[in-house]
């Protein structure tokens, strides 16, 4: 009897093809992970059970006990650290904003078949930890080192390939990535990489690694298959594409009123009505954010909160609208201080990564 392949269960990338619904493994996708609902924007830092999650594999089982990270490679003095030795180190927090790479991907036609956001992978906390630029230092970085690899300890296998997740980012890191053991003051849930994982400041969540077990300093870029065959943007299988990496410009709005349960097209009542919401960019701060209330016919600036300490959180922006009787189309972009701004059509790659096109939010006013 033939060994069975592992290519059997897992199948190349593939795009939906014309008139085809989202398959019942995407929705088991869908129903392992969760995006922060909407009406949640109106808390600065969300809380850790609306916060978004995706998980690729399993989450591990994990004990803090005995739990260790171990840094080596190209450094002169490896490293093997427990929660005790990472706690005893001067603490840092930071506010992040964390958006999937997917975000937007179930908008895309035609759609590519994975896990099938619309818009809300995205939360903002407060992590705790330890640079890891201190790490690094610690364990003194030989010259020849050039990236910095993650290894979580999720196992699992993807488009055939059996894996730990991995990923990787250039050297010397940003003094803002923390090797994180907290969220919002607590130990990290487990959905949410405890005991320990990494926490990347403006980057989407696939470099965020979770369940950190390993760094491992390498001489030359790292070719695993989360950084060379997954998060690329290519337009065809043959395309080697570029790598996915800075959080694209968005704004998102609180949807206001009430919704329709299936539809979930909001009621408003004629008059006054607050449209507010939140906007980020992981290329700098967000200078502008614009509201269109007719279907993008015509565009207000709405006003925009300063950018806070931390650089990689959202910023809060608020607008007024005076809602007649009828249907309404909401939408909203955001520009950032690098020049970036959100497109009104589709930025279509095979991966469906960085679809940060406008929001539109239907609106019945009765």
């Amino acid at each position: 009897m033939e060994r069975p392949s592992l290519s059997e269960i897992s199948t190349p990338a593939r795009v939906a093809g014309a008139g085809e619904g989202v398959g019942r493994d995407e929705l088991a996708l869908a129903a392992r992970n969760h995006g922060l609902p909407l009406e949640a924007l109106r808390y600065e830092v969300t809380p850790a059970g609306l916060h978004y999650v995706l998980v690729h594999y399993d989450i591990p089982a994990a004990e803090e006990d005995g739990w260790r990270v171990s840094v080596g490679g190209r450094v002169r003095t490896p490293l093997d650290l427990g929660l005790t030795d990472l706690r005893s180190r001067p603490a840092v927090t930071r506010r992040v904003t964390m958006e999937c790479a997917g975000n937007g991907r179930a908008r895309l036609s035609p759609r590519p078949v994975s896990q099938p956001w619309l818009v809300e992978a995205v939360g903002t906390a407060d992590w705790t930890g330890v640079p890891l630029r201190d790490v690094l230092a610690e364990a003194g970085v030989r010259t020849d080192a050039v990236e910095a690899v993650f290894t979580g300890a999720d196992h699992g296998v993807e488009r055939g390939v059996e894996q730990d997740y991995r990923r990787s980012l250039p050297l010397p890191v940003d003094a803002d990535v923390l090797i994180a053991y907290a969220m919002n003051g607590r130990p990290l849930p487990p959905q949410h990489g405890f005991p320990l994982r990494l926490v990347v400041p403006g980057w989407y969540g696939m470099a965020h690694v979770k369940w950190l077990r390993e760094i491992t300093l390498v001489n030359a870029p790292f070719t695993g298959f989360q950084q060379t065959v997954a998060y690329r943007y290519r337009q065809n299988p043959e395309d080697p594409g570029t790598p996915v990496t800075r959080i694209a410009p968005r704004a998102l709005l609180i949807p206001p009123g009430f919704p329709d349960f299936m539809s979930r097209t909001r009621v408003v009542r004629p008059g006054p009505v607050p449209l507010e919401g939140r906007a980020w960019s992981g290329y700098g701060p967000v200078v502008r954010v614009e509201v269109s209330t007719d279907g993008g016919l015509s565009w207000a600036d709405a006003e925009v909160a300063p950018p806070g300490p931390d650089a990689g959180a959202w910023q809060a922006w608020r607008s007024a609208w005076t809602a007649t009787p009828g249907s309404h189309t909401l939408l909203v972009r955001a520009s950032d201080a690098d020049g970036r701004s959100q497109p009104l059509e589709q930025p279509w790659n095979r991966g469906g990564f960085g679809n940060n096109t406008v929001q539109e939010v239907p609106v019945l006013c009765c």
